[in-house]
């Protein structure tokens, strides 16, 4: 029973499908070529999911592995960011 718990938020895959459950994640993660399960954060990914499957860890660590291993490859860029005025803060009676 405890392989049919569900995600809060269902884990999207680059095909569209989405991984629902435990068991939905393990079986994406079995048919993977087993050169690509052997990477490091597939193992980390499947030992967070057997231990929230056993109840010895939360649901959101499986959750976060999974998506950790799905994203490696996906470089993070910052440039986004809103450019930070540092000067000094002008007081609305210093105002003209």
């Amino acid at each position: 029973m405890p392989w049919s718990r569900a995600f809060e938020d269902p884990i999207p895959l680059p095909g569209g499908r989405q991984l629902v459950t435990l068991k939905d994640a393990a079986t994406y993660i079995m048919k993977l070529p087993k050169g690509e399960q052997h990477f490091e954060e597939w193992q980390a990914a499947t030992e967070a999911l057997i231990m929230a499957a056993e109840d010895r860890g939360p649901l959101m660590h499986a959750r976060i592995g999974v998506l950790r291993a799905l994203n490696r490859n996906i470089e993070r860029t910052l440039t986004d960011r809103k450019e930070m005025n540092w000067g000094r803060r002008k007081l609305k009676r210093d105002r003209k």
